[in-house]
């Protein structure tokens, strides 16, 4: 299970960072967006697939996460 340092870019973007790889990507789409729900399955811009737990209210990022591939 990687850790995933999601972050949020000045144009509104999330950038995920995997730290085993050194490598930091665009999410194409996460599952949950909203102010109520965050987190769910999100899509990185190379295709991989990660899931997060969600949580009941958008997180202040940037932030770690414990993910699993989806």
């Amino acid at each position: 299970m990687p850790n995933l340092i999601i972050s949020r870019e000045s144009s509104g973007e999330l950038q995920a960072y995997i730290a085993k790889k050194d490598l930091e990507l665009t999410i194409n789409s996460l599952q949950f967006d909203q102010d109520d729900q965050w987190g769910g399955e999100l899509e990185l811009s190379d295709g991989s697939r990660f899931y997060i737990e969600p949580q009941n209210t958008k997180p202040s990022l940037p932030k770690t996460f414990r993910a699993r591939r989806a």
